[in-house]
C-alpha cells in the first residue's frame, strides 16, 4: 500500500513539473499559459458596441445592437456655467448661402466674449492660437489669403483676405466656420461653438486692422435684446 502511494506521489510530482514547465515561455513578454484568464484581464469594453457576452458566452443577436444610446440632436453638455451652457445651444442654421447670410444678420457674438477687457483680450488670443492651427495653413498668417496651400502648394481657390469682407459679421464667420463655404470645408467637428466664437472675434481683428470695431458690435447688443 505504501508502494502505492509513494508512486501516485512522484506521478503527482511529475504531472506538476509538468504543468510549471509547459506555462514557461522564452517570449519576456509572454505571461505564459493562463487558467483562469478573466483574473488576469478584463475584457474589453467600447461606447456604443455591445460584444454580446453574457456568462461567457456570446450572444451574436446583442452585437447588432448598441450598449450606449447616442444623445438626442440638439443635446449640450451639461454645465453649471449658465454662460457656457448658453453659448452651446443648437446652432439652428443649414448649411446654404442663404443661411450664412441670415445666420450674419440674425446671430450675434455673444456679449461676455468681450464686455471685459481681460476677457476680450484673452478670447482674442485664444482665437489666434486656434486659427494658426486650423486656419492659416490657407488664409495666411495675417488673413490675406496667402497660406502654405496656396503659394507652395498650388491649390488654385485663394480665399479672399479679409480685410476685403468687412460685412462679414462675427455670425456669418461663425456659419462658415461650422459649415464651410466654397473650398473650405466645414469645421464644426473640429472646433467646439466656444472655440469658434473665439476665432470669429480674431477674424474680426484682421477685418479692422487688429480693431474688434465694438461700436457695431454694441449696436448688435441693442438688435440682440429686442
Amino acid at each position: 500500500m505504501n508502494k502505492i502511494i509513494t508512486y501516485l506521489n512522484r506521478i503527482s510530482l511529475v504531472i506538476a513539473i509538468l504543468v510549471l514547465t509547459n506555462s514557461c515561455s522564452k517570449d519576456p513578454d509572454s505571461p505564459g499559459y493562463e487558467w483562469v484568464d478573466d483574473m488576469y484581464r478584463s475584457q474589453a469594453i467600447e461606447a456604443y458596441v455591445d460584444y454580446g457576452l453574457v456568462g461567457d458566452k456570446v450572444n451574436d443577436t446583442l452585437k447588432r445592437t448598441i450598449s450606449a444610446r447616442i444623445p438626442v440632436k440638439g443635446t449640450i453638455p451639461y454645465s453649471k456655467n449658465k454662460t457656457l451652457s448658453t453659448t452651446n445651444m443648437p446652432f439652428n442654421y443649414g448649411p446654404s448661402e442663404e443661411e450664412r447670410i441670415r445666420a450674419g444678420k440674425e446671430v450675434f457674438l455673444p456679449t461676455h466674449y468681450y464686455n471685459d477687457l481681460d476677457k476680450q483680450e484673452s478670447n482674442i488670443a485664444e482665437g489666434k492660437r486656434l486659427y494658426g492651427l486650423f486656419c492659416a495653413h490657407c488664409h495666411g498668417d495675417k488673413g490675406n489669403g496667402d497660406g502654405k496651400v496656396i503659394t507652395v502648394g498650388g491649390y488654385p481657390a485663394a480665399p479672399p483676405a479679409y480685410n476685403t469682407i468687412k460685412d462679414r459679421t462675427p455670425g456669418s464667420v461663425f456659419h462658415t466656420i461650422t459649415h464651410g463655404k466654397n473650398a473650405m470645408g466645414p469645421h464644426g467637428s473640429q472646433l467646439n461653438k466656444d472655440e469658434r466664437w473665439k476665432v470669429s472675434m480674431y477674424v474680426r481683428t484682421m477685418q479692422f486692422d487688429g480693431d474688434l470695431n465694438l461700436e457695431e458690435l454694441s449696436s448688435n447688443i441693442i438688435a440682440e435684446n429686442n
